[in-house]
């Protein structure tokens, strides 16, 4: 068949404006960077944004800190030289990540703070936080405490990763909210990483040091009540001990419905990662956002566990 120079060149325009049309339409390549996969919400999330993102317009790369705040700062300026358009980021430690962050914006990287956000002298060098209120969640705990024991008992507290924005919140919230109540802290440690064998460990030197003296802990991550829990069946003493954590993951809905766990205050990491990418997408095409973005609390316990969906981790 021969065609007209008029449909050679009208069927090359079609061609060029396809390839510009594609071009246009491209996904936008963003960096999950997870402070240690090994966390299970670290590791949901990263399946939320890769399920997710392709809704937003976004091609999802994980990158895993694997607990190391050399590494996570590293992978930060590895996603400035591949020119990602946004990073994620649930540091390490929340100084630590200062000064790499402040590279990602001068470089023009949308930069959005997921679960944990910088302390607020820090907080202009990102663009947005999404997460829960993690003075809440620690409040949420004190008034678990405050519930189960009105007059009073004698408590242990087995912290976050040190120096972990999360770690910092629910601690203040938590002895604020028992401040002034019968309530008493006889000791607090916290690990180097959220780690449940650390956690194990911490519980293990607290039963030698107050035995019987503890009838509950608060302790910051549902898989650190695991390891709190096995601690205290090696004792004998799990059964009674009143055991309240923060998550809402798969490990805390199983161990809440064994009663291992007391309560489990749960967070959404689902509609956290749907709500970070809508935020990214906001600011890269120019609109204007809301620069803190909290996700509602659930507080999960035997009675009112069925109201609500297990997550599937």
């Amino acid at each position: 068949m021969r065609m007209t120079y008029k449909g050679a060149v009208a069927g090359i325009s079609l061609i060029v404006a396809g390839l510009l049309g594609a071009t246009a339409h491209a996904a936008d390549k963003i960096a999950f960077i997870a402070a240690n996969m090994a966390n299970e919400s670290q590791a949901f999330s990263s399946k939320q944004f890769q399920k997710f993102g392709k809704d937003y317009g976004f091609e999802v790369v994980v990158l895993d800190a694997k607990g190391d705040t050399q590494t996570e700062s590293q992978l930060v300026t590895n996603s400035i030289a591949q020119q990602f358009k946004a990073i994620f980021l649930n540091p390490n430690d929340i100084n630590a990540i200062v000064p790499s962050v402040m590279k990602a914006k001068q470089a023009g990287v949308v930069v959005g703070m997921f679960s944990s956000d910088l302390a607020p002298a820090n907080q202009k060098f990102r663009d947005f936080f999404v997460g829960v209120n993690d003075t809440m969640a620690g409040e949420a705990a004190g008034d678990a405490f405050l519930k189960k024991f009105p007059n009073g008992a004698t408590i242990v507290e087995v912290g976050g990763q040190a120096g972990h924005d999360a770690q910092i919140k629910r601690h203040d919230g938590f002895n604020k909210k028992i401040k002034g109540s019968k309530i008493e802290v006889i000791d607090y440690k916290t690990p180097q990483q959220w780690s449940t064998a650390e956690a194990m460990a911490i519980m293990e030197d607290l039963v030698v040091k107050h035995g019987k003296k503890i009838q509950g802990v608060f302790c910051h991550w549902d898989n650190g009540v695991t390891g709190v829990a096995q601690a205290l069946k090696a004792a004998n003493m799990l059964d009674g001990t009143f055991i309240v954590g923060v998550d809402g993951n798969r490990a805390g809905f199983d161990q809440v419905r064994k009663g291992t766990q007391s309560v489990t205050i749960m967070q959404n990491f689902e509609v956290m990662s749907k709500k970070s990418m809508e935020q990214a997408r906001a600011v890269i095409d120019g609109k204007k956002i809301e620069p803190v973005n909290f996700i509602q609390l659930d507080i999960v316990d035997a009675k009112n566990i069925d109201q609500f969906t297990p997550p599937e981790w």
